[in-house]
């Protein structure tokens, strides 16, 4: 609330204690005066001058400090203190700055130097700008770095929130930290359930600048069931059909997908695939490279010992893909054993992964209990285990050999040609 009001008038306290009672009456606590601090110093002087404060009674004074609290919007203890003042030096004066006034090391002069500094080198880091500053004045005597050679980093941060610097640079903009919402950052916890899969890409080499086909493992973490597609490049017109197939490929419905940081998994496409099948997406988590160890293992144990790594030629990524579908991926779950690890606790709780037991993962997920409430639609027990005995383990592994040497074969005749 603000009040215009000349007391120049006034020259008893009979007259303060009225305008005190109007204010209460109209149910004023105070009033805010919005001159200077030094304006509104020389009023109060000019009240207790007036009216002589210092012989007035005890109650006399008491109406004056309410008055000049009430009037200039300053608390009563302050008012107390600025009495204080005028009784002992006869004057209320604004005190004197007491707090140390420090040299600035850098002046505007520096700061605009960086600034014109920074721009040049298009805002490069703080270490390689304090670098090439340094270099400017102890290699090629630029005396105008003088201090700025000795500048920290982490102080040329604070001289870059400056004022002065944000006039000088042209294209100052603060370091915006680089977020991808897609993809929860954790490590899958399946609980014995299957549907949880680990997804890792691996690339055939290039050779004379050519690329090679991109090798996609997708593996269950229960299960150890694994589906592998090829194809000719990780741009979503080959990556997200094939990894369509590849997810309903699976017996059994999928739960989560899980993959390391990689643009190709991480991307609105893949996000949207995922949406529309009711997967749930993660992502490795940083400084944790066993997130996605399962996946990668796979890569090494079946596409490298298979695919080996001479370079295969993108164009015969659907050849590839026919051997993994027609033959590959039928051997790995229905005949090749994997390797289940028993969680073993010793007497201190240390906990150590031992493998005793061997299944192929279809014999995995048959083993698991109401295996059925896991199944995909169309897929019963009696069908997985049919298909398990169509054909012996031996048979199996030689009829996928020789459809993977006539698959090299072909490549090599072609790539000849």
């Amino acid at each position: 609330m603000t009040i215009h009001m000349n007391d120049s008038h006034l020259e008893s306290v009979a007259q303060l204690a009225e305008l005190i009672k109007a204010a209460e009456s109209l149910g004023v606590e105070r009033v805010k005066r919005h001159d200077s601090r030094e304006d509104v110093y020389a009023w109060m002087t000019d009240i207790l001058v007036r009216l002589r404060y210092t012989r007035l009674k005890k109650k006399e004074k008491g109406i004056v400090r309410r008055y000049l609290a009430l009037y200039s919007g300053y608390t009563e203890s302050h008012v107390d203190t600025l009495i204080g003042q005028y009784r002992d030096t006869g004057a209320i004066v604004r005190a004197a700055r007491t707090q140390p006034q420090f040299e600035r090391r850098y002046t505007r002069a520096d700061i605009a130097l960086l600034a014109a500094f920074a721009d040049a080198y298009e805002h490069q880091n703080g270490k390689a700008l304090r670098k090439a500053m340094w270099e400017m004045y102890h290699v090629y005597g630029d005396e105008r770095f003088e201090r700025l050679a000795a500048l920290s980093v982490s102080h040329l941060y604070n001289l870059k929130k400056t004022p002065t610097f944000k006039e000088v640079a042209l294209t100052y903009t603060k370091t915006r930290p680089v977020q991808t919402p897609i993809g929860e950052r954790k490590k899958p916890y399946p609980k014995g359930k299957p549907g949880y899969i680990r997804v890792d890409s691996v690339h055939q080499g290039d050779r004379d600048k050519e690329k090679g086909v991109y090798h996609i493992t997708l593996v269950d973490e229960v299960t150890q069931h694994e589906i592998t597609v090829c194809v000719e490049g990780i741009s979503e017109h080959f990556f997200v059909p094939a990894l369509e197939r590849a997810l309903v490929s699976f017996p059994f419905v999928i739960l989560n997908f899980h993959s390391d940081n990689g643009s190709e998994y991480i991307n609105r496409t893949v996000a949207a695939l995922l949406e529309k099948l009711r997967v749930h997406q993660t992502k490795s988590r940083p400084r944790h490279s066993n997130d996605n160890a399962l996946a990668e293992g796979k890569n090494a144990a079946v596409v490298r010992k298979h695919m080996g790594r001479q370079h295969i030629p993108k164009k015969y990524a659907p050849l590839v893909n026919a051997f993994y579908q027609t033959h590959l991926n039928s051997f790995v779950n229905f005949h090749r054993p994997c390797a289940f690890p028993d969680d073993v606790v010793d007497r201190k709780g240390k906990i150590t992964k031992v493998y005793r037991t061997y299944l192929t993962p279809v014999q995995k997920l048959l083993s698991l209990t109401d295996v059925e409430q896991y199944l995909r639609e169309g897929v019963t027990r009696e069908s997985l285990e049919k298909e398990y005995r169509r054909r012996s383990h031996l048979d199996a592994a030689t009829t996928m050999q020789a459809a993977k040497r006539q698959l090299f074969k072909t490549v090599r005749q072609r790539d000849v040609l």
